[in-house]
């Protein structure tokens, strides 16, 4: 091996050891910060959705889709609705979930650790009637826009996990209106619209976005009339959760002018929630994913109205906020979803471990020049000792002499870099002294 090459193989073999206690604080302190944080989300979570043919079940399909661009399983777990969500998130058996305002409470599931990711959309109630029981009440205009008009007739009020009977019984106790005063029943959403197209039912109230294939169905059969709610307004005073919003007239179908007229509803909105526990990045993905699925314009609000902070009933989350309302960090534009995360994670580690080191890497160039140096030092124990001999061993002149030339030898062998050679070349030197001592003497 030429001499040039093995010297450079020393000396990165030098500063190498002399990093080495640096380097092993710094895995170390990455290990451990890595084992605390866990920055990496879990690759499987599960969602809270409906019945199957809602507006939760279909956006439930799309968020799947979405967070399966970052190897992240979407476990759909179909329920019965908001309410039944909100106990999934309660008692752990789901991570993220659709869930209607009104349905939480706010004091409790906050203590409990659940906290929002923003407000999705409006979720009206729509209240189907046959146009025939309509003519049969007001024969004059045909249409039902009261809820006392319910009175004596067959309503569908959803199952009691949908979440819809708690609000309808508000709503029903608000209009002095008894529930057993007419004849309600419980079915789930589809058979429900099923026996109203039969005649088997008079009335159906479903709480579903406009997205709902139910919705779109009943919005578009014939026979079958949407209930208005002129007082809309004074509903949302008297109850938090419920929005006035109005569904356009022409908004369902333009061309056959579908509804005829404005109708106005009520609405309450729709938050996705989350456990603590979730994994944050987790969150973070849910909540951009909402930001692309919710964030276009729809029948009851404008571009960029959702997802929105505002209308949320539970403290948002940390992942949500940033996501809504702040600006993405850079890096999430040019580094993959693992990578940008494990950066957003630990930052603060990174930027610890730049501060430690800094003074620490001070310590690398004199344990490097201890190192280079000791490979010359520890010759002048030896030549020390053969000095002391002179005086106290003259007889032994000779082999204090092969001791000396073999010393010699040794020592030429000796590499170290060109800026420590006068370390070397001053043993030497030394070596040579003490030989012209040993023979004066």
């Amino acid at each position: 091996m030429p001499k040039r090459l093995k010297l450079l193989l020393l000396s990165i073999h030098d500063l190498s050891i002399s990093i080495g206690p640096l380097l092993l604080i710094l895995i170390g302190v990455l290990a451990a910060a890595y084992w605390w944080l866990d920055p990496q989300p879990p690759k499987k979570v599960t969602l809270a959705t409906g019945p199957t043919g809602s507006a939760y079940a279909t956006f439930g399909t799309r968020y799947a889709k979405a967070l399966a661009v970052n190897h992240i399983h979407v476990v759909l777990k179909p329920t019965d609705g908001s309410s039944d969500n909100l106990q999934l998130l309660r008692s752990g058996e789901a991570d993220v979930a659709f869930v209607r305002g009104g349905s939480a409470d706010p004091v409790a599931d906050e203590a409990a650790g659940l906290t929002s990711l923003g407000s999705l959309f409006y979720e009206p109630l729509w209240i189907f009637y046959r146009g025939d029981v309509a003519r049969r009440i007001d024969r004059k205009s045909g249409v039902l826009a009261s809820l006392t008009q319910l009175k004596g007739l067959r309503v569908n009020v959803d199952k009691p996990g949908s979440g819809v009977p708690a609000i309808m019984d508000k709503l029903f106790a608000a209009n002095h209106l008894d529930a057993r005063s007419m004849r309600l029943s419980y079915f789930e959403p589809a058979p429900a619209m099923q026996a109203l197209l039969a005649g088997t039912l008079d009335a159906i109230v479903l709480a579903s976005a406009p997205q709902s294939p139910l919705v779109q169905k009943l919005l578009r059969a014939p026979g079958i009339g949407l209930m208005d709610f002129p007082q809309s307004d004074a509903y949302s005073r008297r109850f938090a959760f419920l929005s006035a919003v109005t569904l356009p007239r022409g908004v369902v179908d333009l061309a056959r002018d579908t509804p005829p007229h404005d109708v106005e509803l009520l609405a309450a909105t729709t938050s996705l929630l989350s456990r603590e526990q979730t994994h944050p990045a987790l969150r973070q993905l849910f909540a951009q994913a909402a930001l692309k699925l919710h964030g276009g314009a729809g029948w009851f609000h404008r571009v960029g109205d959702f997802p929105n902070t505002k209308t949320s009933e539970l403290p948002v989350s940390p992942e949500g906020e940033q996501a809504i309302n702040g600006t993405p960090p850079f890096y999430q534009r040019y580094l993959p979803f693992w990578a940008s995360n494990l950066v957003e994670r630990m930052w603060l580690v990174f930027g610890g471990l730049l501060v430690l080191m800094l003074p620490l890497s001070r310590l690398v160039p004199p344990l490097y020049q201890f190192r280079v140096r000791r490979r010359v030092f520890r010759w002048y124990a030896r030549l020390r000792d053969i000095e002391a001999r002179i005086d106290a061993e003259p007889a032994r002149r000779d082999a204090m002499l092969e001791d000396l030339d073999h010393l010699d030898r040794v020592v030429n062998h000796v590499a170290v870099p060109l800026s420590y050679a006068n370390e070397l070349y001053a043993l030497r030197n030394h070596i040579d002294l003490v030989r012209q001592k040993l023979l004066k003497a």
